[in-house]
């Protein structure tokens, strides 16, 4: 008689088969993880180009785009702080029509009766790729973070009343017109990527030692050779990781960026430095440093370098005057990386430089 067909596999076969799978499962995954991470990426240009979208329709309005923030008060003195950065300004012209109603600019961004605003988690201000983007919980209550910082400066972002305003888009007090985009809009940006939860070392006063509102440090500055200095500083200088943790803030450290180093540029926090008891970021492997002198709302002099940086390998999107999204390379000169972060520099950049 005939002997019955096998049912099943050898274990040589069961063997063969599983590493040929493992195999397979080795060449897709990281193919796979490319794609996610493209698709991310892409999501976070379309969310740029919604904020366009919100600043174009502002400046059509009201024929300006919005300032940095709103203080009122003498020299170096705050009287009265509005806090409202540009994202809640641009609200109105980008579906969020509910919750600028909701807004009271009368009162200060942390003030208790904005509290229902200021906690809330927009899908436009997160990039896709962000690690925690979670609101961020201080001892005022809830606040949304955000990814996305409107240029504000190179190192110098506000001197205090009656200075002179930085050289970029935005501003505290200062609602530029179109027509002050001397360089071009195509040329110069409006805002770029950040992270959440962001280390920074605030309360330098020393940074206004360093700079003056005409000169300030060079582009190509070792970042080691400013962050020695703050080790020391007298200010006090402190370190939270609560930058960008609050898209409803117009300071500097929390909704702007400047130009004063380049996209993903890494700064260390100085050896003797510990990290707060209460920090919320302990668990990020990510310690790259902001600096930031007197915050705008204590009255200035502001002198900041919060650099731009995001998830994505090799550079970060930022958002251009005419609407358009580019992604900008680390390895992108220094000096152009200034150049483009102002309005009316008289620089020249070709296409080809970034």
């Amino acid at each position: 008689m005939p002997r019955n067909g096998r049912s099943g596999f050898t274990l040589i076969e069961l063997l063969v088969v599983i590493s040929i799978v493992s195999v397979l499962l080795t060449l897709l995954l990281p193919a796979l993880q490319t794609e996610r991470e493209a698709a991310r990426r892409i999501q976070c240009m379309s969310n740029l180009k919604q904020l366009g979208l919100g600043l174009q329709q502002y400046e059509l309005t009201y024929s300006v785009y919005p300032p940095a923030l709103v203080l009122q008060g003498v020299g170096n003195t705050v009287n009265w702080s509005g806090g409202w950065g540009v994202p809640a300004r641009i609200f109105a012209f980008m579906e969020q029509s509910p919750l600028f109603s909701a807004i009271n600019f009368v009162s200060n961004h942390d003030d208790p009766i904005n509290s229902t605003v200021t906690a809330q988690s927009l899908g436009v201000l997160l990039c896709p790729s962000e690690t925690s983007p979670q609101p961020y919980r201080s001892v005022c209550g809830l606040s949304g973070v955000t990814n996305y910082g409107y240029f504000e400066g190179d190192w110098y972002a506000w001197g205090g009343f009656g200075s002179p305003p930085n050289r970029s888009a935005f501003a505290p007090n200062l609602a530029r017109p179109a027509i002050d985009f001397l360089d071009g809009l195509s040329t110069t940006m409006m805002a770029a990527e950040v992270r959440t939860r962001q280390y920074v070392r605030t309360r330098c006063g020393v940074l206004s030692t360093l700079n003056t509102p005409s000169q300030t440090l060079p582009a190509d500055q070792p970042p080691d050779s400013v962050t020695a200095l703050l080790a020391n500083d007298a200010s006090p200088c402190v370190l939270s990781s609560a930058g960008h943790v609050s898209w409803a803030s117009g300071e500097v450290d929390q909704s702007g960026v400047t130009t004063a180093w380049r996209p993903n540029t890494r700064v260390a926090i100085p050896a003797g430095v510990k990290r707060p008891a209460s920090d919320s970021n302990s668990g990020a492997t990510d310690v790259d440093l902001d600096l930031m002198g007197i915050p705008e709302s204590s009255g200035g002099p502001t002198y900041a370098a919060v650099t731009s940086r995001s998830y994505h390998l090799g550079g970060v999107n930022v958002l251009f005057g005419d609407g358009s999204v580019h992604f900008i390379k680390d390895r992108i000169d220094g000096n152009v990386w200034r150049a483009l972060g102002t309005v009316s520099g008289g620089e020249v950049i070709g296409a080809d430089q970034f």
